[in-house]
C-alpha cells in the first residue's frame, strides 16, 4: 500500500505545478500584513484563522479590482454586444483558489503564506461554499461564467443573492435532516454592494385601461439591491461581473397609518418583502408552484431588465447622458439567455417595458430576437406551469400580455394548420382544465429566437416528442448545445497532480484548448506515462481515504476500487439500481469490489428520495459491520455533498456511475468531471454519455442497458416488474431482503413504499436493466484486476474530453445564438500602459 502523504509532499502537490506564473512574493506578504493589521485586527497576536483567510482573500481581491475596472472600461470603449445570462441558480462553490488559478497567483500566494508560517490549504478550507444552486443547473451556470470571461465575452450573470443557499444536509440515524445554510454569517469578501443601482420591482395592484393607455397601478414596491461579484477569465486580465439581487423593503413600506401600533407592524411587515431573497428553493427537477417562488422569478427578471436597458442606453464611452433611445437596436447589442424556464418572465416583462416606457405598440420582433431559451429537462413534473389565478393576483399586467401573446401565437398556428383544434390546444400557452395554468416552457419557445437542449440526444428528444408541435412550426429555432465544464476548476484546481502530468507531456495550452488532450493518445502505450497517471490517482485516493477516516471514522482500503455515484437523489437517476447491485454483491460474496457509494441531498419534501437515502445508509450499516466482509466491501453515504466535497471525491474516483434510464437525463456534467479526472464510466446511453462514448470510443466505457428506442418500445408494450422479479433469482432475493426487513430489523416494513414503487409504479424501469448492469459490473471488476489495461482505458477517456470543455459550449452559444465572436485576446493589466 502506498505511504500517506507527508506535509512536505502535500505542500509540493499544492504549489509545484509548472502552471502558474511567478508573482512578487514580498509584495503579497506586505499586502497580506496590511489587510490583517488595518482591516481586521489591531494586535496580530489575537488574529484567528478566519482573520488570516480574510487577509488572504482581500490580498487576492486587490489583484482583481484593477482588472475588473479596466475590463468595464474596455467594454465601454469597444461597445460590444453584451450577453446576459439569467439564472435562478449559481452554484459557485469557493472563490479564493479559483481566483488564484485564473490570475496565476497560486504559486506566489502559497510561497508567501508558507513564509508567514501559514498553511494555504487550511486557509482555503475556512471559506464558505456559495451554494446558491441545487445541482447541475446552477453549477453549469458557474462554469459558463468562467468560460465567458476566459473567452473575452462581455457577459453578465444575473441571479438572486439568497441569504440561505442549498441546505446543509445531516444524516441522523440514517435519515436526512436539513439545516439552514447561513453562508453569509461571517461576511463575503468577494462581493460589493452597489446601492446606487438599486431598482424598484412591482407586485400586485390592478390594471387600468384608459385613453392614455394601459397603466399598472396600486402596486406594492420591493427594492432590488445589487451585489456584484468579480468573475476572472483565465489569465487574460478580463474580469466580468455576476450581479445578484437582494430584496429590500422601501422606507415607506406600509406606513400609511402613522401611529405607534401601525408603525411597529409596518416595520415587521418589511420581512414579507425581504423574504423574496431569503432562501433558495431546494427542489431539483421538481416544480413547486408556490407564490414566493414566482415572486423570486419575477423579481430577478424585473430588476435585471431595468439594469440591461439602463446599460444599453448609456453604453457609449465618455458619455454622461443617455445616448440610445431607439430600442429597435436592442437585439444588436443585447442577448438574453434564459437558463431553463425560471426566468421566463423576461419575455412578458420586456414587452411591458417596451410598451409602457417607450411607447412601442407591439414590439414582438425585438423581444424574440433578444431572448433565447435553454431547456434542461423532459420530466413532466419539472416543467413549470403557473396557475392563472396566482398570476391574476400577483402580476395582473403580465397576465394580460401573456394572453395577448397567446392570441397572436394561436392565430399563426391556425393559419398554418387550419381546423387542427387539437394542435392548438397542445400548443397554447394556457392549459385549460380544472385549474387554468400558464405553460412557461411554451412561453419561452414562442418568445425566443433559439431553443436548445443540452446534449445531442436530449435536443433530439425535445424536437421529436416534448416540443414536437413547436419544432414543426419553427424548426429553425431548435439547436443543440452539449454542456461542458470548466477545466480550470475541474482539473487544474481540483486535481493539480494530474494537470501537471498532462502538462509535462503536451504543454500547458490545453487548459485554454481542451481539444489538445487528444495528443495524449501518443502516450497510451508509454510505460512511464501509465505509471504517472496511476500514481496520481493513487495519491488522490490516499488523500480522500484520509478525509473519510477523519470525517466519517471509516477506514477504507485505498487499493480497492472507488465506485462512486454522485447525483441528486431522484428515481430517474436510479440510485436504487446501484443499491440492488450492492446487495447482490453482498449476497454472492463477490468481495473483490469495494468502494464508497456517494450521494448528495434529497429535496426536503421529496419522500421517495429520503427513503432512498435511508435504504442506502441501512445497507451500509449491515455491509460495513459484517466481520466476514471486513474491509473488502464498504458502502458510504457522504452527507452534505457540495462543490468543495466534489473537488475531493471526483479526482479520487475509479468508476463513475451514470445509470439513468435512457431518455431521462438531459445531459449531466458530473459524468464529464469524472471522465476528465481519470475515472471510467459505467452508464446507459443517456444524456452526454452518448457523446462521451463517441469521443473516447464506446469500447472505453462500460455501456449497458436499454437505449431510447428500447424504452419507447417497452412503454408501448407495457413494463412488468413482476416478470423480472420472478425470473431473476438474485433480484428476487435482494427485493425480498429489502421488503422483509433484512436491512431494517427493528422496522421490518420500513421500505415497503420503495418496494411497492419498484414492483408496481416504476416509471424508470429499474428491473429491466438489472441483469445488464450486473454483467457490466462483472466486466468492470475483471478489468480492474489488470492495472495497466485499466489505466490505458483511463488515458483514452482523458484524451477524449476535449469536447466537454465549457469553452467549446460557450463558443457555440456565442456564434450560433448570441451573434458574438469569442476572443483569446489578453487585455492590458492594470499596471501595464494601455
Amino acid at each position: 500500500m502506498a505511504k500517506p502523504l507527508s506535509d512536505q509532499d502535500k505542500r509540493k502537490q499544492i504549489s509545484v505545478r509548472g502552471l502558474a506564473g511567478v508573482e512578487n512574493v514580498a509584495d503579497l506578504k506586505t499586502n497580506f500584513n496590511r489587510h490583517l493589521h488595518f482591516t481586521l485586527v489591531k494586535d496580530r497576536n489575537v488574529a484567528t484563522k478566519r482573520d488570516y483567510y480574510f487577509a488572504l482573500a482581500n490580498t487576492v481581491r486587490d489583484h482583481l479590482v484593477g482588472r475588473w475596472i479596466r475590463t468595464q472600461q474596455h467594454y465601454y470603449e469597444k461597445d460590444p454586444k453584451r450577453v446576459y445570462y439569467l439564472s435562478l441558480e449559481f452554484y459557485m462553490g469557493r472563490t479564493l483558489q479559483n481566483t488564484m488559478v485564473n490570475l496565476a497567483l497560486e504559486n506566489a500566494c502559497d510561497e508567501a503564506t508558507y513564509q508567514l508560517g501559514l498553511d494555504m490549504e487550511e486557509l482555503q478550507d475556512i471559506e464558505e461554499d456559495a451554494g446558491l444552486g441545487n445541482g447541475g443547473l446552477g453549477r453549469l451556470a458557474a462554469c459558463f461564467l468562467d468560460s465567458m470571461a476566459s473567452l473575452g465575452l462581455a457577459a453578465y450573470g444575473y441571479g438572486i443573492r439568497y441569504e440561505f443557499g442549498i441546505f446543509n444536509q445531516k444524516i441522523q440515524n440514517g435519515w436526512q435532516v436539513e439545516e439552514a445554510d447561513d453562508w453569509l454569517r461571517y461576511g463575503n469578501p468577494w462581493e460589493k454592494a452597489r446601492p446606487e443601482y438599486m431598482r424598484p420591482v412591482h407586485f400586485y395592484g390592478r390594471v387600468e385601461h384608459g385613453p392614455d393607455g394601459v397603466k399598472w397601478v396600486d402596486t406594492q414596491v420591493v427594492l432590488a439591491l445589487p451585489y456584484d461579484t468579480p468573475v476572472p477569465g483565465y489569465r487574460n486580465n478580463i474580469v466580468n461581473t455576476m450581479r445578484l439581487w437582494s430584496a429590500k423593503a422601501p422606507c415607506d413600506f406600509n406606513l400609511k397609518d402613522f401611529n405607534v401600533g401601525g408603525y411597529i407592524q409596518a416595520v415587521l411587515d418589511r420581512n414579507l418583502a425581504e423574504n423574496i431573497s431569503r432562501v433558495l428553493y431546494p427542489n431539483d427537477n421538481f416544480f413547486e408552484g408556490k407564490e414566493l417562488r414566482l415572486k423570486q422569478e419575477y423579481f430577478v427578471v424585473a430588476a435585471t431588465l431595468q439594469d440591461i436597458i439602463r446599460r444599453f442606453k448609456a453604453s457609449k464611452f465618455g458619455s454622461t447622458e443617455f445616448v440610445r433611445m431607439d430600442l429597435s437596436a436592442l437585439p444588436d447589442k443585447v442577448a438574453i439567455q434564459l437558463n431553463d424556464t425560471h426566468p421566463a418572465m423576461a419575455i412578458p416583462e420586456l414587452m411591458r417595458i417596451l410598451r409602457a416606457e417607450f411607447g412601442l405598440s407591439w414590439a414582438w420582433d425585438i423581444v424574440v430576437r433578444t431572448c433565447a431559451y435553454t431547456n434542461h429537462t423532459v420530466l413532466p413534473e419539472a416543467l413549470e406551469r403557473w396557475p392563472v389565478d396566482l398570476f391574476q393576483n400577483l402580476l395582473p399586467r403580465h397576465l394580460e400580455i401573456i394572453y395577448e401573446i397567446n392570441r397572436r401565437h394561436l392565430e399563426r398556428v391556425a393559419k398554418l394548420f387550419p381546423g387542427d383544434m387539437d394542435r392548438m390546444r397542445r400548443m397554447s400557452l394556457i392549459e385549460e382544465g380544472d385549474m387554468k395554468k400558464i405553460n412557461m416552457a411554451h412561453l419561452c419557445i414562442v418568445g425566443s429566437h433559439a431553443v436548445n437542449g443540452v446534449a445531442r440526444i436530449h435536443s433530439e428528444i425535445i424536437k421529436n416528442t416534448v416540443f414536437k408541435d413547436f419544432y414543426e412550426v419553427d424548426p429553425h429555432k431548435f439547436q443543440n448545445k452539449t454542456n461542458g465544464i470548466t477545466p480550470r476548476r475541474w482539473l487544474v484546481m481540483c486535481n493539480p497532480g494530474l494537470a501537471e502530468v498532462i502538462a509535462e507531456r503536451i504543454g500547458e495550452d490545453y487548459i485554454r484548448d481542451l481539444d489538445q488532450l487528444k495528443k495524449l493518445l501518443d502516450f497510451v502505450d508509454d510505460d512511464a506515462f501509465i505509471r504517472d497517471i496511476a500514481k496520481v490517482k493513487q495519491e488522490n485516493k490516499l488523500k480522500f481515504a484520509a478525509h473519510l477516516e477523519e470525517h466519517y471514522k471509516v477506514k477504507i482500503n485505498p487499493n480497492s476500487m472507488f465506485d462512486v455515484q454522485v447525483k441528486r437523489i431522484h428515481e430517474y437517476k436510479r440510485q436504487l439500481l446501484n443499491c440492488l447491485h450492492i446487495i447482490t454483491l453482498y449476497n454472492l460474496w463477490r468481495l473483490d469490489w469495494t468502494g464508497p457509494f456517494v450521494c448528495p441531498q434529497a429535496a426536503p419534501g421529496y419522500h421517495t428520495a429520503k427513503m432512498i437515502i435511508k435504504l442506502i445508509t441501512s445497507i451500509g450499516d449491515v455491509v460495513n459491520n459484517d466481520p466476514v466482509v471486513g474491509d473488502r466491501l464498504k458502502v458510504i453515504f457522504l452527507e452534505n455533498y457540495r462543490v468543495t466535497l466534489a473537488e475531493k471525491v471526483i479526482p479520487a474516483s475509479d468508476l463513475s456511475e451514470q445509470i439513468s434510464t435512457a431518455g431521462t437525463e438531459a445531459s449531466g456534467t458530473g459524468n464529464m468531471k469524472f471522465m476528465l479526472n481519470g475515472a471510467l464510466t459505467i452508464g446507459t446511453m443517456d444524456g452526454a454519455n452518448v457523446e462521451m462514448a463517441e469521443e473516447a470510443g464506446e469500447e472505453n466505457l462500460f455501456i449497458f442497458g436499454m437505449r431510447v428506442p428500447d424504452v419507447e418500445a417497452m412503454d408501448k408494450k407495457g413494463y412488468d416488474a413482476h416478470s423480472y422479479y420472478n425470473r431473476i433469482p438474485e433480484l428476487k432475493r435482494a427485493m425480498d431482503q429489502i421488503s422483509g426487513g433484512f436491512f431494517s430489523p427493528g422496522q421490518p416494513g420500513l421500505f415497503q413504499d420503495l418496494v411497492n414503487m419498484l414492483m408496481n409504479h416504476d416509471r424508470f424501469k429499474v428491473f429491466a436493466d438489472y441483469e445488464a448492469y450486473i454483467k457490466c459490473q462483472e466486466k468492470v471488476s475483471a478489468l480492474y484486476k489488470d492495472p495497466t489495461a485499466w489505466t490505458k482505458m483511463v488515458i483514452h477517456n482523458i484524451a477524449g474530453c476535449g469536447k466537454f470543455s465549457s469553452d467549446r459550449t460557450i463558443s457555440q452559444y456565442a456564434r450560433e445564438i448570441w451573434g458574438m465572436e469569442p476572443s483569446l485576446e489578453k487585455i492590458a493589466a492594470p499596471d501595464d500602459p494601455r
